[in-house]
């Protein structure tokens, strides 16, 4: 098993799109345990940028190394999975977007206010996610689209996803007003962080769909989002490709800078008349397949999706609201900075036939340029819950 384990450990360095909006240290909160007064995360002002991020770093950057390729051993989920009675779902996140998506759920569950019961476990790495999976620590999981589909294949179709909960987190930000397409970067440099990864598939796609090459460009790879904000600090030319918070960082500490690409729409637009390139995604939820064979406790899953579907509306519409609760839980120590970051940190709930058209149609193109990062090969239909 800890051989075995060591698969999805080295598959977890895909989460810093997750974890872009993410705060230093991992936290474990439960409907009785969190408190206003855990971990910080980024900084608000320019000046803690630094200090502030570097704990983050390791989080950021981990899902920014390259994407390991499966072996050829298998796993199974082991474990009881959820309490017999159904009582209560053990769900975990990641320390960003799919956690500020479920800020107020969590919220409600610490005052005992939401209708279903749940334990909440907030982490800054994947591995710890897909560990306590495999395990049966946790019944439910909201991690990065590619690692589900790993997940799927390395444990006997031993998971299936529930939702999309994040979308693209990426954004190209620079001082040029000349920026307005993909096509408008050739010949100019671009910084950014994770080659070999998902991030770096989803640019080399783009730029291909617009007719470029990475030779076409020059790309700078650093090894942290915060290199990268500092090269746009110091270079008032300078180009760079980033996940929010980093993006709200690096304006805070250089005005001039704006967004000039969003990633997500850039994707769309490259798939206008595609029926195969689906949607940039980042985030999905993962339930435990053996739980959703039982009635009780599929019951239980059923009312967390709605919920959680609340819970994101929540965080779309009430941003202040939800910001402050996105400080309370250590994801982000500033209100402010959360406020700000949470409009483009793309945080959906997309289920059903829409959410496998989406997903599958992403994993393809990940699939067409590196097998390994989708697990081998593309999931079958049985993956998708609640799709026909």
């Amino acid at each position: 098993m800890r051989k075995s384990l060591s698969i999805f450990m080295a598959a977890a360095m895909t989460a810093a799109m997750l974890t872009g909006c993410s705060g230093n240290s991992d936290t474990t909160q439960t409907a009785a345990q969190t408190t206003a007064a855990e971990t910080t995360a980024v900084s608000a002002t320019a000046e803690e940028t630094t200090a502030a991020e570097t704990a983050s770093d390791a989080a950021a950057s981990a899902e920014e190394a390259p994407t390991a390729a499966a072996d050829s051993s298998d796993v199974s989920l082991e474990g009881p999975g959820a309490s017999e009675s159904g009582a209560v779902l053990r769900i975990g996140s990641l320390k960003g977007p799919t956690s500020m998506g479920l800020v107020s759920l969590m919220d409600k569950a610490e005052k005992g206010e939401a209708i279903g019961s749940y334990e909440f476990t907030m982490v800054a790495d994947a591995s710890e996610l897909v560990a306590k999976m495999v395990s049966g620590d946790l019944d439910v999981a909201l991690v990065p689209a590619n690692m589900a589909s790993i997940l799927y294949q390395k444990t006997n179709q031993g998971v299936n996803v529930l939702n999309i909960n994040t979308l693209g987190v990426l954004y190209v930000v620079a001082a040029d007003d000349s920026i307005t397409s993909v096509a408008d970067l050739a010949g100019k440099t671009v910084y950014m962080t994770g080659k070999g990864t998902t991030p770096d598939y989803v640019f080399q796609y783009l730029l291909s769909a617009n007719g470029l090459s990475a030779d076409d460009l020059t790309i700078e790879y650093k090894s942290e989002p915060t290199e990268v904000a500092a090269v746009l600090k110091e270079q008032a030319d300078a180009i760079g490709l980033l996940p929010q918070p980093f993006v709200t960082v690096a304006m805070a500490q250089n005005e001039s800078l704006k967004i000039v690409l969003d990633l997500t729409a850039e994707w769309d637009k490259a798939n206008e008349a595609s029926e195969d390139g689906g949607s940039l995604v980042t985030g999905v939820t993962v339930a435990r397949r053996e739980l959703l064979a039982d009635d009780a406790a599929a019951e239980a899953i059923r009312q967390f999706m709605n919920e959680h579907a609340e819970s994101t509306t929540f965080a779309n519409e009430n941003t202040e609201a939800a910001a402050e609760l996105v400080a309370q839980f250590g994801i982000i120590e500033k209100a402010p900075v959360a406020q700000k970051a949470l409009p483009y940190c793309s945080i959906v709930c997309i289920e059903g036939s829409e959410m496998k058209d989406m997903l599958s149609g992403y994993l393809q193109v990940l699939y067409n340029q590196d097998p390994t990062s989708v697990g081998g090969q593309l999931p079958d239909d049985a993956f998708y819950y609640n799709a026909q």
